[in-house]
């Protein structure tokens, strides 16, 4: 249990700097839909947050490797490192493919799926930080349920823009690129529920 371990903070701070490169990435990404079409500089700067993000995985692990008492579950500390640095790579992947693919406009819904995004992201960084505090599920509850609204959010948001691009208004390779860029930025949050699930075991199993 977490309050019969000896205060080691440095896993909870590594985990919050991961969770610091997910707003960033996110915030980064909603800069580009909405200045589009410059996108250069944010792309630079996904760029960075995904190899800082690895770097400090890559020390996670590294760490929990060579620690003999981890503040819970080495496999939950391994999956819950994995499924945020999974976060900032599909951001990434996405902003690689927008220049590859010659994107030339920027649709509302895209735009709108980068708000749910950042709000899941910045509902994830709530509650990694709040790991450190409290073994109580009804202190990171909120923040839980937000990752789980805001995920159901871009659920339905993607639906209604695979109906859009598949309406057969849009050009079969438009169709091919947007539904590519709508699938990483999905993918991206529901990795955000991912890590919600996997902060609500950890919590129930140390609570």
């Amino acid at each position: 249990m977490f309050n019969l371990l000896p205060r080691d903070t440095v896993f909870f701070d590594l985990f919050e700097r991961i969770a610091k490169h997910i707003i960033d990435s996110a915030k980064h990404l909603q800069r580009l839909a909405k200045e589009f079409p410059k996108i250069d500089g944010p792309i630079e700067l996904i760029r960075k947050a995904e190899h800082e993000a690895d770097d400090v995985a890559h020390q996670t692990l590294h760490r929990l490797d060579r620690t003999f008492i981890t503040p819970f579950d080495r496999e939950d500390i391994h999956t819950l490192v994995n499924e945020m640095d999974d976060i900032v790579d599909e951001v990434d992947a996405l902003v690689k493919r927008m220049p590859l693919f010659h994107i030339t406009n920027m649709p509302a819904g895209f735009v709108k799926q980068t708000a749910v995004l950042l709000a899941a992201a910045e509902a994830v960084a709530k509650a990694v930080g709040m790991l450190r505090k409290t073994h109580k599920l009804s202190d990171l509850s909120e923040c839980l349920i937000e990752i789980h609204h805001q995920e159901s959010i871009g659920d339905d948001n993607h639906h209604a823009a695979m109906s859009e691009l598949f309406a057969g208004q849009t050009d079969a390779l438009e169709v091919l690129k947007w539904k590519e860029l709508y699938d990483y930025i999905e993918n991206a949050i529901d990795g955000c529920e991912d890590v919600g699930n996997t902060l609500e075991r950890i919590v129930l199993k140390n609570g």
